[in-house]
């Protein structure tokens, strides 16, 4: 399996044996040995994965690079994170993620009111079984714990991911008063409960809530 490291916090090196990673497409800055690259259609996912992001609007542009030797990549001088997954989900925006283990199993999954709020449409990708993930943040990210005695409210415009047993609902301050231009400057927020991860960053991105 490759593996995975980061060098310095906006660079994922990965080391391969003969392994492969999906990438997205474009984002290789650097390899030594012998690497080879190729385009996957639907993320990675097929033709059905290609219709069915295409009907949903989670476009994902992917890579296979397959090889011996290390693969560097990174995207826009962004942050990088690495996730670890063992036999559970990760949820991330397509925008977000980076590069995973090529066994690992992407596709989508309906957000509701969580991706309107963000702006990001009603779906999301998600990245599910065993090995690692990198997503990438506007700054460090804080991986944010969730359990049952803490659940977690976080700004839809700072989410970037989450991963766990996790129960997502929607809140909204909207009131009168907002549409005078006197609300409380934070009218919708995502709460978390159960048990698991939230990948926050230190940045919020223009969202559908963020003006209102």
């Amino acid at each position: 399996m490759a593996t995975f490291r980061l060098q310095g916090s906006r660079v994922l090196a990965v080391d391969m044996t003969g392994d492969a990673v999906k990438a997205k497409n474009g984002s290789m800055v650097a390899y030594d040995g012998q690497m080879a690259f190729k385009k996957m259609t639907g993320g990675g996912e097929g033709i059905r994965g290609m219709v069915t992001r295409r009907v949903t609007g989670e476009q994902m542009t992917v890579m296979e690079v397959k090889g011996h030797g290390t693969c560097w990549f990174a995207d826009r001088a962004t942050e990088i994170n690495l996730v670890q997954l063992h036999g559970d989900k990760l949820y991330v925006e397509a925008s977000n993620l980076l590069c995973t283990d090529a066994g690992l199993r992407t596709g989508t999954s309906f957000t509701g009111l969580r991706g309107a709020t963000q702006g990001n449409g009603l779906f999301t990708t998600t990245v599910e079984g065993s090995g690692q993930a990198a997503i990438i943040s506007d700054g460090p990210a804080v991986v944010l714990r969730v359990s049952q005695q803490y659940p977690l409210t976080v700004d839809p415009g700072a989410y970037i991911a989450h991963q766990g047993n996790l129960h997502q609902s929607f809140q909204s301050g909207v009131t009168f008063r907002t549409f005078m231009g006197e609300g409380g400057g934070e009218a919708f927020q995502i709460r978390f409960e159960g048990d698991g991860l939230v990948y926050v960053q230190p940045s919020e991105r223009a969202t559908i809530a963020g003006d209102v």
